[in-house]
């Protein structure tokens, strides 16, 4: 286990100016193989029925399997290279909370699935994707620091 490089991840998945502009409740913890993204949900983030975007559905799901990922490659930026989500049920409050865990690793392919879980503990929404590693250095000119 390398918590520097954990806490090295989280704090760059918090600075992303997505995450510091769009998503400021936003919190992450990342382990070996695995990360858990949470979010307080408010009416920013609905569509026109009053319920959850299937774009947040999708940014944390892919956030949590990515950063399970990226756990387990300490030299590089890992790219999603594709990802499928599966909806269960709306959610329009309340807190939120995508676990992600890797399932498979190679020398040059990672395929990591997550679950996306409301405050009472009913799963919303899970999804599989694939993730391979980019050219670009984990460094603090991307926020690892």
């Amino acid at each position: 286990m390398d918590e520097i490089h954990y806490q090295k991840l989280g704090r760059m998945y918090l600075k992303a100016p997505i995450n510091a502009e769009i998503f400021d409740s936003t919190t992450v913890t990342i382990g070996e193989g695995t990360a858990e993204i949470g979010l307080t949900l408010s009416p920013i983030y609905h569509h026109a029925l009053g319920a959850m975007h299937g774009s947040v559905y999708f940014k944390l799901l892919d956030d949590a399997a990515f950063f399970a990922v990226n756990s387990l490659v300490t030299d590089v930026f890992v790219l999603t290279t594709s990802f499928n989500i599966h909806l269960l049920r709306p959610q329009a409050a309340g807190q939120i909370h995508a676990v992600g865990k890797v399932r498979f690793a190679s020398k040059n392919l990672w395929k990591a699935e997550s679950t996306l879980y409301n405050e009472a503990g009913k799963e919303l929404a899970f999804g599989t994707g694939d993730f391979a590693k980019s050219k670009v250095a984990l460094s603090e000119e991307i926020g690892y620091k």
